[in-house]
């Protein structure tokens, strides 16, 4: 028996967790602590299925987690294995770091917003509204983030600046990866439907600095849990 075969029969210490978040943070566990090392090739979806009593469909979306924070990588016909044992704040999301990603945003987005709502035609405002409707109740992750993207799209687009529109369009699929990522691991599809209703809001209202405001606290909540998925150092 190799050593990610004696973890997947070993018991799972996180019990109380929602199935694919317990399976996700049994990984994560046994990946920061070494027990399932860098190089190591994960155990098969049926011996992590069976570890949990979980569903492969569970078993994927934990898996899923984990690609999506950098810590495993699969090989087409080899299977899924380890390439790194912590996530830092150089964490990757698409072709930007994270970090990278964040620092830009704000420069760009939140005069973006505050100009759309001086800007804004009655027909761009309610696509916005209706894209933030379509979001509230898409229950599918990925038509979600898809949906995310056409919204900071539409917003850079109604601020009638090209400049923001061609930022906004050139990291739309580092965006789209952001946001999957965040849902995936720090589960923050709801609230930040919450946070796109405060923005339509703001740019329905005219007021620049509302649409602002309410960008800037979206684009602080987004960094805040960026900044929650790095491992620190004990």
């Amino acid at each position: 028996m190799n050593l990610s075969d004696s973890w997947a029969v070993s018991a799972p210490t996180n019990a109380r967790m929602s199935a694919a978040e317990a399976v996700f943070a049994d990984l994560r566990a046994a990946i920061s602590s070494g027990k399932l090392p860098v190089g190591q090739k994960l155990p098969s979806e049926a011996a992590l299925a069976a570890r949990h009593s979980v569903s492969r469909s569970v078993i994927r979306e934990a898996l899923r987690s984990c690609h999506a924070l950098g810590l495993t990588e699969t090989k087409t016909g080899l299977g899924t294995f380890v390439v790194r044992d912590r996530v830092g704040s150089d964490l990757d999301i698409g072709n930007y770091e994270a970090r990278e990603l964040m620092d830009a945003r704000p420069h760009v987005e939140v005069p973006a917003a505050g100009w759309a709502a001086e800007r804004r035609t009655d027909d761009e405002l309610a696509v916005l509204s209706g894209l933030a409707d379509e979001m509230r109740s898409e229950d599918d992750h990925e038509a979600w983030v898809l949906l995310d993207a056409q919204f900071h799209t539409a917003i850079a687009r109604a601020s009638r600046n090209r400049v923001f529109e061609s930022i906004v369009v050139d990291i739309r699929d580092a965006l789209t990866r952001q946001s999957e990522t965040l849902n995936l691991v720090a589960h923050r599809q709801q609230q930040s439907n919450v946070e796109h209703d405060a923005i339509v809001a703001g740019i329905r209202s005219g007021d620049y600095d509302a649409a602002a405001r309410a960008m800037t606290a979206h684009l602080d909540a987004v960094r805040g849990a960026v900044e929650s998925l790095a491992d620190r150092p004990s």
